[in-house]
């Protein structure tokens, strides 16, 4: 059993930092959300059952009965539960969005439940029905699987600040954890919350983040896996997308985009435009050469000079050549721009900058 313990992810690290954020990144099943449970557990059990904590996700959908009685599934199966609570209880029992310490005996029948929940889910898509309950006994918050590949909801930012304002109140003894797999380099935590270096962290890093002389600290880590995943005899298929299932290479996980299928002079550029997202400014050419038309995007190398070239920005902008939505232009020129992506005639520097253009172009579909 010791043995299991040292091959999955540990808080320890991080935990020393002794911030009000800890936020932890990296590959799938390394064991960060069992982490940081059994942490919740612990504080629960060693404070007479007294601090409470909660689960946040981003749709009410995850906390479903069938999924929610998963979520302490592995503590129950090794032990946990009845290590801490020196077999008072043996179990978990889940009612409504609440967890209960729970003691189930060998016929699989519940004799002992808590009256009271050790730990509340809560939606951040369904944050108005939290706004008029107090949870003063709620002493850690755990916002489980924060990074999304497709979606997040509008000023998700706000709404989450909004969901932490409910909770904590007046108090400052409460702790926030944030979990995610490296499933998109893109995610708005990290502009919101000045996270500058996230998507150049290496496995095994923590970077601490302060803000003045708030008192505010956030530590920020890339989880390291220390054991060997038995099973990846299963997923040794020569595909990089694989990366984040087996663990190997510890990489965000993102999609194979086209590269530049030739190479083109300057006076071959048809048209330039320019995207500013995430901090970054990607410099758009549509090119015919070697008849080929196509658009190539990268990255550009010094400062923007405005001289009155399209520019797509989201953050609005009173300029006649700033565009807010790609999508909502209806201009022929951005039409035309459009019909590159529909018709699959766009390539790009590398994998990451087409992956932020993904990205882009999900924010302005949501509008």
């Amino acid at each position: 059993m010791a043995k299991e313990k040292e091959e999955h992810y540990r808080l320890d690290k991080i935990l020393a930092h002794k911030a009000q954020y800890y936020m932890i990144i990296g590959e799938r099943s390394n064991g960060k959300t069992y982490a940081i449970l059994e942490h919740c557990l612990k504080e629960y059990v060693k404070s007479g059952y007294k601090n409470e904590f909660c689960i946040l996700r981003r749709w009410q959908d995850d906390f479903k009965p069938k999924n929610s009685m998963q979520m302490f599934a592995g503590h129950i199966q090794n032990g946990v539960i009845t290590r801490l609570t020196k077999g008072e209880f043996n179990s978990v029992s889940y009612l409504g969005g609440r967890w209960y310490l729970a003691f189930v005996d060998e016929h699989g029948a519940t004799t002992k439940k808590m009256q009271t929940p050790f730990c509340y889910g809560f939606a951040l898509n369904d944050q108005e029905h939290i706004k008029s309950i107090s949870f003063p006994n709620i002493k850690n918050i755990f916002f489980d699987e924060f990074l999304s590949s497709n979606y997040y909801l509008p000023d998700e930012f706000v709404i989450f600040m909004n969901v932490l304002s409910t909770i904590i109140r007046l108090r400052n003894d409460v702790t926030i954890f944030m979990a995610g797999n490296t499933i998109n380099p893109y995610a708005p935590y990290f502009n919101e919350m000045g996270l500058k270096h996230v998507k150049n962290m290496k496995k095994g890093e923590i970077e601490v983040y302060t803000y003045g002389d708030s008192g505010l600290k956030v530590a920020v880590e890339f989880s390291d896996y220390y054991g060997k995943k038995k099973s990846n005899i299963y997923f040794a298929f020569d595909n990089p997308k694989l990366t984040m299932i087996t663990g190997v290479g510890g990489t965000w996980e993102i999609a194979i985009y086209p590269h530049l299928p030739c190479k083109y002079k300057p006076k071959e550029i048809l048209f330039t435009y320019f995207i500013l997202f995430d901090n970054e400014i990607f410099q758009c050419e549509i090119v015919s050469t070697n008849d080929m038309t196509f658009t190539y995007i990268h990255r550009k190398t010094g400062e923007l000079k405005d001289k009155g070239d399209l520019i797509f920005d989201l953050v609005p902008n009173g300029k006649p050549n700033y565009v807010t939505n790609i999508y909502s232009s209806g201009s022929p020129v951005v039409n035309v721009i459009l019909s590159f992506f529909k018709l699959s005639k766009v390539f790009y520097q590398d994998n990451a900058v087409g992956e932020s253009i993904r990205n882009y172009l999900q924010v302005c579909m949501r509008g």
